[in-house]
């Protein structure tokens, strides 16, 4: 492969895992449950999938067959599971929970910025403690034969220690590498920095040739446009979508179609009843198959993205978000979907 050149091949494998194309559903906390991802995988294109975040501690109380957090089908498939975890003893034990549950790959979270989580030196505090994040690296590749893979984000140089973003992030990649991991997935933003802040997707391009794992870009990404960019500056071997996957549970199809070449159930138009149907599919799934009391508000995070495609959707958005109850929240989207004049966003191709 050139190295001068992004992977447009369509093809990843890390240890036996075929990633066909390399476009990824990423990992986001009440979000990436198993009715988003059976969602997105309706509309085809998605090599690999992500749970949402899953505690390490928590993981050995939580039942596979009733946890919102556990649910799966079939065609959630190839699945990693993201543990969160401080320590080397919590992330073999994680480990060895998801390998037993059925999973595809073990990530490992070294990005979430959520103070909470950063006290108990979990998520992005891994970043400045390049020792132990190895240790958890190392932990995780002993204890599984599955992939183990890492998503973390970018430091600026006063809390990396370092004069320049660039050597730092080459640096903890290497060892990360070193230290057993398949694959690394970058949020090219800084720890602390806002969504509305344009990613820095060229800060990864340093990385390309130098490492000799994949390295995936994530941060962004709302487009086949914005995917392509992302590609080119980054140099990076995949892409992981996030925030916009609920928004347009289609978008990773149109990329495997328009940049891999591949044959999705992409849709040719966006219009006001691919977004009605879409919406009730995922809120006919999310009311048949997980427990009642975690309904509503996984209905209302995705409602809050999913609104996003109306130029007036804060109407949809905050309606729902009132709502008492799942029936209620329905009542309100069927109503608001039946009303003649709603104007969509330009949907970016």
């Amino acid at each position: 492969m050139d190295n001068d050149q992004p992977n447009l091949s369509g093809f990843l494998e890390i240890r036996g895992l075929s990633i066909r194309p390399p476009v990824m559903l990423a990992p986001m906390a009440g979000l990436t449950h198993s009715a988003l991802r059976r969602l997105v995988a309706g509309f085809g294109g998605t090599g690999l999938m992500f749970t949402e975040m899953l505690s390490a501690r928590s993981l050995p109380q939580e039942k596979a067959d009733s946890s919102p957090y556990l649910l799966r089908s079939e065609d959630e498939a190839p699945l990693a599971y993201q543990i969160l975890a401080s320590t080397p003893e919590e992330t073999e034990r994680g480990a060895e929970i998801v390998e037993a549950l059925g999973a595809d790959g073990v990530d490992i979270n070294m990005g979430c910025t959520a103070p909470a989580i950063k006290r108990r030196g979990a998520g992005c505090a891994l970043l400045q403690d390049q020792e132990r994040a190895c240790s958890l690296v190392a932990a995780a590749r002993s204890s599984t034969a599955l992939p183990v893979t890492v998503k973390i984000r970018l430091l600026r140089p006063v809390e990396a220690q370092h004069q320049d973003v660039g050597a730092w992030l080459y640096s903890f990649c290497s060892r990360l590498q070193d230290a057993g991991a398949d694959m690394i997935t970058i949020h090219a933003r800084f720890v602390g920095e806002p969504f509305s802040r344009p990613p820095k997707w060229r800060l990864l391009a340093g990385l390309r040739g130098r490492l000799s794992i994949p390295y995936v870009v994530n941060g962004g990404i709302d487009s086949v446009d914005q995917a392509r960019a992302a590609l080119d500056q980054s140099q990076a071997d995949g892409i992981m979508i996030g925030r916009a996957a609920p928004q347009k549970p289609w978008l990773l199809s149109q990329i495997a179609s328009q940049l891999y070449g591949l044959s999705t159930n992409a849709p040719e138009e966006i219009d006001p009843d691919l977004l009605r149907r879409t919406y009730l599919s995922f809120a006919d799934d999310l009311t048949a198959r997980f427990p009642p009391d975690r309904q509503l508000g996984r209905l209302k995070e995705f409602t809050h993205y999913f609104a996003r495609n109306y130029l007036f959707g804060h109407t949809l958005a905050y309606g729902v978000q009132r709502a008492r109850s799942v029936e209620q929240a329905l009542e309100f989207a069927r109503e608001f979907f039946s009303q003649s004049g709603h104007e969509l966003c330009g949907i970016k191709k």
